[in-house]
C-alpha cells in the first residue's frame, strides 16, 4: 500500500495535522484500509527526513502540540511521477495465493488439486459476500464501491487463475 504518496496527495490539497491525514485517507479510501495514526507520524517523520513534506505554523484546527505538515516541492515532484508511474509485475507481485498454489504443487498433484479447490471454493464465497455488498452499496461512498469493484475484479482473476493451474496440472497427469 503506498501511504507515503497517499499523504502526499491528501498534502496537495493543503496542510494537515497527522490525525488529519489518517481520518482523510481512510475516508478517501472507502474505510477498507485503516491506518494506525502512529504509522502516519512515522512515514511524516521519514517524508520530513527526505524533503518530501515540512513543519508549518500550526492551523486553527490543529490541538496544543500537533504538528502540522504541508508538501514541499520536492514533495509535488516525488507525487507527480508516482501519478505517472505504471505498476510492474516484473517480478510479480508476492501474493498469498500464487505462493499457495507453487508450494502445494512441490508436495505433489493431488495435493495442489486439493489446494486448488479448496482455495476456489473460499473464493467464490467471498465473491458471492462481495456481489451483495456491491448490490446495497447505494448509500456508500464512491471509494467504497470503488474497492468493492477492484476486489470483485480480484476474485473473478484468481477463480480463472486457479482453472487454469487445475488445468495444467491435470494435463501433465494424464501425459
Amino acid at each position: 500500500m503506498a501511504v507515503r504518496e497517499g499523504l502526499l496527495a491528501l498534502l496537495r490539497e493543503g496542510p494537515r495535522h497527522g490525525y488529519q491525514l489518517k481520518s482523510e485517507f481512510e475516508s478517501a479510501t472507502g474505510g477498507v484500509w485503516p491506518l494506525n495514526v502512529g504509522q502516519v507520524y512515522t512515514t511524516l517523520d521519514r517524508l520530513e527526513r527526505d524533503g518530501l513534506v515540512e513543519l508549518r505554523p500550526a492551523t486553527v484546527d490543529a490541538g496544543p502540540g500537533q504538528k502540522v505538515y504541508g508538501i514541499t516541492s520536492a514533495g509535488r515532484e516525488e507525487l507527480g511521477a508516482w501519478w505517472e508511474a505504471v505498476p510492474s509485475d516484473e517480478p510479480p507481485p508476492r501474493d498469498e495465493l500464487i505462493l499457495k498454489v507453487l508450494m502445494a504443487i512441490e508436495h505433489g498433484t493431488t495435493h495442489a488439486l486439493t489446494v486448488i479447490t479448496h482455495q476456489r471454493t473460499v473464493l467464490l464465497s467471498l465473491l458471492q459476500t462481495k456481489r451483495r455488498q456491491r448490490s446495497r452499496a447505494g448509500d456508500e461512498g464512491l471509494p467504497a464501491r470503488l474497492v468493492t469493484d477492484a476486489l470483485i475484479a480480484r476474485a473473478e482473476a484468481d477463480l480463472r487463475w486457479l482453472d487454469t493451474c487445475e488445468a495444467q496440472l491435470t494435463r501433465k497427469e494424464n501425459s
